[in-house]
């Protein structure tokens, strides 16, 4: 085992662990990325995977964010993708500029072309390397998340031949292959398992499954056939650390436009955060999950482009919301409700983390 710096800054940990926090901890999805002028002149000179697929690369710009923003910011995340588990299955996938499969899954037939046993170590073991680097990068300034897509986006992805605004395809084999697509996603499902275990082995400190596509099922079809992988993998990671002896690490789910679900997730799905989009109320999320979990989010990333008076307003608004009666923030990591988009200025997303820091403190 590698020995790690002693962390400096646990507020994201303990947040995620259901504590009261002298001030929210706050980091922002897709942080090291495109917005910041320092990783579009690495990009230049790099394919999008290649950096993936490079150690040293992912680390730099995993640490770019963390070295502009140092002292304003609580938390890093592994630069990589949610598709990297697709190509570990054996699945050819593109960035130009957006994920695309040049040879999708059509019919459950296409399952066969799949690699059936995924060793991590072998596919993925570049992430896990990156992690590591990382881990010893920071010095323990902050710490740092793994994350993985969740098997129902990855589905929908692998079917689709990339992004989609009907879903019809996915969508098709749900109505008409519906065992075939629940054998599917729980073969995706233990993939991120997997990957997940090999990411705390390597010194993720935090874990986070996204499920970017939720919000595009509806209730029933979330219950069916994209909750119980969810579970699976909270139950399984779980699981496989302590069969390792490796201590648990807190786990976020971030089930996007599936607000609908935060009850049913808040009671009994196995995560510590729910991360939440910008169309609920932060005020009506705390109520619905009633303390059971922690909750993460949830600033329309658009108001970053509004400028700085725009970006306070909505910063006060959100923090007064995600306050509890004695005017304390308990149990809230303060984020985007979306990945931050390229265009926003570097500048901008300095004063949505120094307004964080003001408004999310506790009252002396």
């Amino acid at each position: 085992m590698v020995e790690f710096p002693p962390l400096r800054n646990d507020l994201l940990l303990r947040a995620a662990r259901g504590e009261k926090t002298e001030r929210a901890p706050v980091w922002i999805m897709r942080q090291a990325g495109r917005y910041l002028p320092e990783f579009r002149a690495l990009r230049a000179d790099h394919e999008f995977f290649e950096i993936c697929r490079t150690p040293e690369l992912a680390t730099e710009i995993t640490l770019q964010p963390i070295r502009r923003y140092s002292g304003l910011i609580d938390a890093s995340i592994i630069f990589s993708d949610i598709l990297v588990i697709p190509q570990a299955m054996g699945m050819e996938v593109l960035m130009n500029p957006g994920p695309s499969f040049p040879d999708p899954l059509n019919v459950p037939a296409d399952v066969s072309k799949l690699r059936q046993n995924v060793d991590v170590e072998k596919e993925l073991g570049y992430v896990f390397k990156a992690i590591t680097q990382t881990r010893i990068g920071l010095k323990g300034e902050v710490p740092l998340i793994g994350f993985c897509g969740a098997p129902w986006t990855l589905f929908a992805y692998m079917i689709e031949g990339g992004g989609s605004k009907t879903f019809t395809k996915a969508k098709t084999w749900l109505f008409k292959y519906p065992e075939e697509s629940k054998a599917l996603l729980l073969q995706i499902a233990d993939v991120c398992v997997d990957f997940l275990v090999g990411q705390v082995k390597a010194g993720a400190q935090l874990l986070q499954v996204f499920d970017s596509w939720a919000g595009e099922l509806s209730p029933l079809d979330f219950s069916l056939f994209s909750l119980p992988t969810l579970k699976h993998i909270s139950k399984s990671v779980r699981e496989k650390l302590a069969n390792q002896s490796i201590p648990e690490v807190p786990m976020t789910l971030f089930a996007k436009g599936a607000n609908y679900a935060l009850g049913e997730l808040a009671k009994d799905s196995g995560y510590d955060v729910l991360g939440l989009d910008w169309c609920i109320e932060p005020s009506v999320a705390r109520k619905i999950v009633d303390g059971k979990v922690a909750l993460q989010g949830n600033m329309d990333p658009n108001v970053l482009y509004g400028g700085r008076e725009a970006i306070e307003s909505a910063v006060k608004r959100m923090c007064e919301e995600f306050k509890d009666g004695s005017g304390e923030v308990g149990a809230w990591i303060a984020n985007l409700g979306h990945g931050i988009t390229p265009g926003v200025d570097p500048e901008d997303v300095r004063w949505f983390f120094e307004c964080i820091h003001k408004y999310s403190a506790r009252k002396q």
